[in-house]
């Protein structure tokens, strides 16, 4: 067995607050779909979608060449990866933050196009890389066999995650926006849960012990 039902319950719990935390990912569909409909952020998506593949890729024959090969490998991608929790905690409640739900005015493009900048902006954000590359560690059992698959059995957890939320996010995004930017209070307070989250998170990860 790779995973115990509860680790991968955890996992998919933790992979689902990493989705919904504010980031390049989430700011680009949103606007698509705010400025050109359903269709275009669905696009948009679609090309993230790919640009994850990328990520998982890289990040699961890398882990597995890394933690075979360096026995401190986990206590420093765990140190890592519970700065970057803390990072992103900060993003989120520093004075003067932003909704991804704000309204930005972008230019229309074709499909085509919105399918490349979605792919493009995934590949290139470093939140992606650093979750794969940081958390991942966290999860993985060598001694349960093949680490590169146990790898691409949480990656494709986090990619399912990303595509329910992002889809619920596609769909309501108008009257979501709408909502918020009606209420200062609660444009604070969804800031505030994700950077309190976000920074228990990191503490858990600090509290981690290899398995």
């Amino acid at each position: 067995m790779l995973f115990t039902l509860s680790e991968l319950m955890l996992f998919a719990i933790a992979a689902l607050i990493m989705v919904i935390s504010p980031g390049p990912n989430m700011v680009y569909c949103i606007s698509r779909t705010l400025t050109q409909g359903h269709y275009a952020g669905f696009v948009s998506w679609s090309g993230v979608a790919f640009g994850f593949l990328v990520h998982l890729l890289a990040a699961s024959f890398g882990l597995t060449a890394l933690l075979m090969a360096v026995p401190l490998a986990f206590e420093a991608l765990k140190i890592a990866g519970a700065c970057y929790l803390l990072w992103l905690a900060w993003q989120a409640v520093k004075p003067n933050g932003h909704s991804p739900f704000e309204v930005r005015n972008l230019p229309a493009d074709n499909t085509a196009t919105l399918f490349r900048m979605g792919f493009i902006t995934n590949a290139l954000n470093p939140k992606v890389a650093m979750f794969y590359l940081s958390f991942f560690p966290q999860f993985l059992h060598p001694e349960r066999g093949s680490i590169l698959l146990q790898s691409f059995t949480l990656g494709a957890i986090h990619i399912a995650m990303s595509a329910l939320v992002f889809s619920l996010l596609i769909l309501g995004a108008a009257g979501i926006s709408k909502f918020l930017t009606r209420s200062t209070f609660w444009m604070a307070a969804q800031r505030w849960i994700m950077g309190a989250v976000l920074g228990a998170l990191a503490v858990r990860l600090l509290m981690t012990e290899k398995k």
